[in-house]
């Protein structure tokens, strides 16, 4: 299984996937609000989601899993 992991700290503002959408290189998965502003972060990889290991409203440190793919 591959994740998909977080590149800088902040609190989960909107998940953009759900568990059995299809992920895309480039797609995007997770807003997160850091430092009064909104991030978007796409993947990077490709697969099939089979865990979301965040809320909306957690709040996440740089290398944090965030969605896990398989």
């Amino acid at each position: 299984m591959k994740s998909i992991c977080s590149n800088i700290d902040g609190v989960i503002a909107e998940i953009k996937v759900k568990v059995g959408d299809e992920v895309i290189p480039g797609q995007e998965v997770v807003d997160v609000e850091s430092m009064k502003s909104i991030i978007t972060l796409v993947s990077e990889i490709g697969g099939i989601v089979r865990e979301i290991k965040v809320s909306e409203g957690d709040f996440i440190g740089e290398d944090d899993p965030l969605v896990i793919l398989e």
